[in-house]
């Protein structure tokens, strides 16, 4: 098996990653910390049988397939791998061909299971079953603000079975659970929520679309839809009043409990959805408070006049969410965004030009001493502006100085991803060069620089375009060619000292390399 792992060109078969090991305890090592679909084996290794690696691997990883290999034909072999569901018995000695062949059966036979699990009429049960959870989530995530295209957002109302509510008519309806409810444990309670959404649809469900979630303040908030375009009348809003009014009725007659209710005036679905909930968070905080049992029509509130915050500055995601990701493109887009917003509430707008600048100035300072950085030391001059008073009077001086700090810590980020993985290669070929003697695998590479073997296989890949187990093959090869042409050692030693277990591994990989065994290769050169 040994000679397989490298001699196999496994990539034209669509094998990503191939790891060789010698006796099960270690196989079992590898299979904890990798994600490996297809296991082949021989009967006899040392401690553990093939078998007795099998029967384990079934246990722990139902989904891993595996291939057995043997040079005994008793039928008592072939009897007990299928007993554990083996895919496949090839008696020894084994061609390249046939175990190929092997590989490519079992794979299509995994990607046959896969397209089952994906296949549309499961995915489409399971879109059902979850639909009221994913209807939450949607419509949280537009109350705080994420921004879809129309079309996305039409795509996901359909698929959730919202219909289209594109430019209609809403209402926010918000509902606060008092009293009794506070009572019941977390299932209990959503229960209770749930009911509470079967009798909004009884009541508003003739003349409006109802769609709710919980938001993190404990709400129920319900977006009613008219199902008309132009059911926006002083008597619709009447009705919408009076019906909500009728459903804290309900409530305390049928459930037991209390609840507050507070309905918005009209807007339009979706660009004004965000706004009037905030709007209406507000005025439950302000005008309901902790009082019980209220109603409340937006329009009851006393008129306000204060500098409201700007939305874009806090419309998922956000400026640290995107830094920590980041994603620099996006982050252009979401400032350029906030400037044009931030025009057109008053350009010269102290109040706002603070609130930006100080929700920027966090998000920066955050993000550098995240990286282990000083803010000073990075940002030079700058950080003396940030901390003299008035830092910015203008939206230009905003913008520009935002943009320069972008791009320092931009820069510096790139900077230390592209010296630590200069690093990192270094430590892995010194390493594969120093131990290249010894059975050097992925893993013990992995130990040596404390990280996840797939990031270690996955970021040398990214740097040198090349595989770690080519390059490893690669030293192998060169030190053998100069160990042939410049030493004395007979073919055997070499192959010990180059880490292969036995000399036939190392004369057939050798031979794919060059084309001639080691003792040809001697013979014309040496």
């Amino acid at each position: 098996m040994e000679r397989f792992s490298t001699t196999i060109d496994w990539p034209s078969v669509g094998i990503g990653q191939v790891h060789g090991v010698h006796s099960g305890e270690k196989a079992l090592a590898l299979l904890e910390r990798f994600s490996i679909d297809i296991v082949i084996t021989d009967i006899r290794m040392p401690g553990m049988t093939g078998l007795q690696l099998i029967a384990e691997i079934q246990r722990r990883w139902p989904k891993t397939r595996c291939i057995l290999l043997s040079g005994h034909s008793d039928f008592h072999y072939a009897k007990e791998a299928i007993l554990y569901r083996t895919e496949d018995y090839l008696l020894k000695p084994v061609t390249e061909n046939d175990l190929v062949a092997t590989v490519k059966r079992v794979m299509d036979k995994l990607a046959r299971e896969w397209e089952e699990v994906v296949s549309r009429q499961r995915l489409d049960y399971t879109l059902k079953e979850h639909m009221p959870a994913l209807r939450s989530i949607l419509l949280g995530d537009l109350l705080q603000g994420r921004k879809l295209s129309a079309s996305m957002l039409k795509d996901k109302m359909q698929m959730l079975g919202l219909g289209d509510s594109g430019g209609k008519p809403f209402a926010v309806m918000m509902i606060r659970l008092e009293e009794y409810f506070l009572r019941y444990d977390a299932h209990s309670l959503s229960l209770m929520e749930y009911a509470i959404g079967n009798m909004v649809e009884e009541l508003f469900g003739a003349r409006m679309d109802s769609w709710y979630t919980k938001d993190p303040h404990d709400y129920l908030v319900f977006a009613m839809t008219a199902r008309s375009p132009s059911d926006n009348t002083p008597e619709a809003s009447s009705w919408l009043e009076r019906t909500a009014s009728q459903l804290q009725t309900a409530v305390s007659s049928y459930l037991k409990g209390k609840i507050s209710v507070l309905v918005s005036g009209w807007g339009t679905f979706p660009s004004e959805l965000s706004e009037l909930y905030n709007q209406s968070l507000a005025a439950f905080r302000r005008t309901i408070g902790s009082e019980q049992e209220l109603f409340l029509r937006l329009s009851d509130e006393p008129g306000r006049a204060d500098v409201t915050p700007l939305p874009g500055l806090y419309e998922p995601p956000t400026l640290i969410h995107l830094l920590e990701a980041a994603r620099w493109d996006a982050i252009r887009e979401k400032l350029e965004a906030l400037f044009q917003e931030l025009e057109k509430r008053g350009a010269e707008s102290q109040e706002l030009l603070l609130e930006v600048y100080f929700s920027m100035a966090s998000a920066f300072a955050y993000i550098v001493h995240k990286s282990s950085r000083s803010l000073p030391v990075l940002i030079g001059e700058e950080y003396d502006k940030m901390i003299r008073g008035i830092p910015f009077r203008s939206v230009l001086q905003l913008k520009e100085w935002a943009y320069r700090m972008l791009d320092r810590i931009r820069d510096d980020m790139n900077r230390e991803t592209k010296n630590s993985r200069a690093l990192l290669i270094n430590q892995i070929r010194a390493f594969v060069e120093e131990r290249i003697s010894e059975d050097v695998s992925l893993q013990s590479i992995a130990d040596h620089v404390h990280l996840h073997p797939v990031y270690v296989s996955k970021i040398y890949k990214l740097e040198t375009g090349d595989n770690l187990s080519d390059y490893m093959q690669r030293v192998r090869m060169d030190r053998a060619e100069y160990l042939l042409k410049h030493g004395h050692d007979k073919i055997y030693e070499i192959s010990a000292m180059l880490g292969y277990q036995r000399p036939h591994s190392f004369n057939h990989a050798f031979k794919k390399q060059f084309g001639m065994t080691p003792q040809e290769y001697r013979d014309r050169y040496s």
